[in-house]
């Protein structure tokens, strides 16, 4: 009988964590200081043999992971320069990792997604990343499914994370990618470098320094943080997968900030790497 696919995959080098603010997906053709950020890093990075993104664009009812050969590229924004949509990022999926994830997770359920392809969260990111598109990606879909009108609780998703741990050793780059300040209720639209909230700086910088002191409590009980904090994630899909990513931290592993910064007044693009 064949052994598990833990078994299968060889182990390598153990990958870093990254979380990745993403912002706008007008940042797939620009070059600023936040885009030669996610360039750079590229060059610094031990090459994966698969990549894993913990999209906050995908917002599922359970937990998917996309088990495809070939991803689509997904366009999933409107109203920007046609340029845009006439781009593609053509890497190849990674079904044997996908399987990893759901042998590694015993907190959920995991599930096979066999029709979503990389919404921007991947692509818009790892198009300056990995520009050569030749390493395998898939995603994992957020569990947004509601209780009482209520999400489940932050607890829950860095519980689950904390499962991934494994896949790290078997040469999985995994990438939460969202937004530590998220919202599109008050954000500028118009001016990518519009003046910040006051309001958005300082809960940004309150968790920049729980980020720095480990304070993952207090992260996870982010209303805690004050009402800048509701401001800051009225939503909780791209406050998520920041939370994936921390919950990966090893007792002593470092924490690097790789670019700080806010876009369209409303949105931190502040994104950091552990280990």
């Amino acid at each position: 009988m064949a052994g598990s696919i833990k078994q299968d995959l060889r182990e390598s080098e153990k990958m870093p964590i990254l979380f990745i603010g993403h912002g706008s997906p007008i940042n797939i053709i620009l070059d600023n200081d936040f885009t030669r950020s996610l360039a750079k890093l590229g060059k610094s990075l031990p090459k994966p043999e698969a990549i894993m993104v913990i999209s906050a664009h995908w917002l599922t009812k359970g937990t998917f992971v996309t088990c495809t050969e070939r991803p689509e590229t997904i366009y999933d924004f409107y109203g920007f320069p046609e340029e845009l949509y006439e781009i593609k990022y053509p890497c190849s999926g990674s079904p044997q990792s996908a399987r990893l994830v759901k042998e590694s997770v015993h907190k959920a359920k995991v599930n096979f997604d066999y029709n979503w392809g990389l919404d921007h969260a991947s692509w818009a990111i790892l198009k300056h990343i990995y520009p050569k598109a030749d390493i395998p990606v898939f995603e994992m879909s957020l569990d947004y499914s509601f209780n009482d009108w209520h999400p489940k609780p932050v607890q829950y998703h860095y519980g689950l994370a904390s499962e991934l741990a494994g896949l790290r050793e078997k040469g999985i780059l995994i990438i939460g990618s969202g937004n530590i300040v998220h919202n599109l209720g008050l954000i500028d639209f118009h001016d990518i470098d519009a003046k910040t909230y006051d309001w958005a700086v300082k809960i940004d910088e309150k968790i920049k320094s729980n980020l720095i002191s480990r304070n993952h409590k207090e992260l996870i009980n982010y209303p805690d943080m004050g009402k800048e904090a509701y401001l800051a994630a009225p939503t909780l899909d791209h406050y998520l997968p920041m939370i994936y990513s921390i919950a990966l931290q090893g007792r002593n592993e470092p924490l690097t900030f790789i670019y700080e910064g806010f876009q369209n007044a409303s949105i931190s693009m502040r994104s950091f790497q552990i280990g």
